[in-house]
């Protein structure tokens, strides 16, 4: 029975997740519902300044310290090990689900693009990034980091396995292209407001902060495999491609350069 409980838990909160982040997506676009982060204000731009602040230091202390190995060491004495991350993803669709209701709106305009084209250029890319973010996930384990596949496992008595160490896809590019994604996501818009602003910016101030300790947590865990990975690819811009160098030519002697020809040193020849 607490198996079958474990997996309901761990499915809902999936599912919840995905109705969370979408909500965020539209709440950001500023799309369908009513209050989105471009809302008429309804408070002073001081106090919205003071509690939008709040919001994000609450949303990045809950999804920073509750990823970090010492929290969940713990964490997993109180919560089962089979579910400690479906609760975390609970916890973070709570964090999440606050900011966007008690979010105060600055209409405040930054940047407003008039013209059709760089507009509809900006909502692709606005679009790009929030479609980033889940593809990003599904090109490691997408069920392992939202903890389905823990509670999976679990139904069926199966021992959980850490995931092995792999840099498919966008992953050969850059280290973070998750974070890439979210990056694009916040801020990608033809309407630049105040509070678009300052949450885009927070946002960006967490990750980068965050991102720190997660590469601190990566190299404890995969050691040097993480080290050469981390020496050999960019966090989060990758570099562009270096034509391959020229192998230097090596003339016979005694014969002039208009009419010899290359020769190729090899110990095989």
């Amino acid at each position: 029975m607490q198996r079958i409980a474990f997996f309901i838990y761990g499915v809902t909160g999936h599912l919840l997740f995905l109705a969370t982040y979408a909500w965020l997506a539209v709440f950001v676009g500023n799309f369908v519902v009513h209050h989105s982060v471009d809302s008429p204000p309804s408070h002073s731009i001081g106090l919205a300044i003071i509690v939008d602040l709040g919001l994000i230091v609450l949303f990045g202390l809950q999804h920073s310290t509750m990823a970090r190995p010492a929290f969940k060491a713990i964490w997993t004495r109180i919560v089962p090990q089979p579910i400690e991350r479906a609760t975390y993803v609970h916890a973070a669709n709570i964090a999440t689900a606050f900011l966007i209701w008690q979010w105060r709106a600055i209409d405040v305009v930054v940047w407003d693009v008039q013209n059709p084209v760089g507009r509809w250029l900006l909502y692709g890319l606005f679009a790009a990034g929030w479609l980033m973010v889940p593809a990003v996930t599904l090109m490691i384990n997408h069920f392992d980091l939202f903890g389905t596949r823990q509670v999976w496992l679990y139904l069926k008595g199966q021992e959980y396995e850490a995931l092995p160490f792999r840099t498919p896809m966008l992953y050969s590019k850059v280290r973070h292209p998750l974070y890439v994604g979210w990056f694009i996501a916040f801020w990608a818009t033809p309407t630049m407001t105040a509070g678009h602003l300052l949450l885009a910016s927070g946002m960006t101030a967490y990750i980068l902060v965050a991102v720190v300790f997660e590469e601190r947590d990566l190299i404890a865990h995969f050691g040097q495999r993480y080290l050469e990975y981390r020496n050999r690819v960019p966090m989060f811009f990758p570099r562009p491609a270096m034509p391959e160098p020229t192998p230097a030519k090596t003339w016979r002697t005694g014969a002039s350069r208009t009419d010899s020809q290359p020769v190729r040193i090899s110990t095989n020849d």
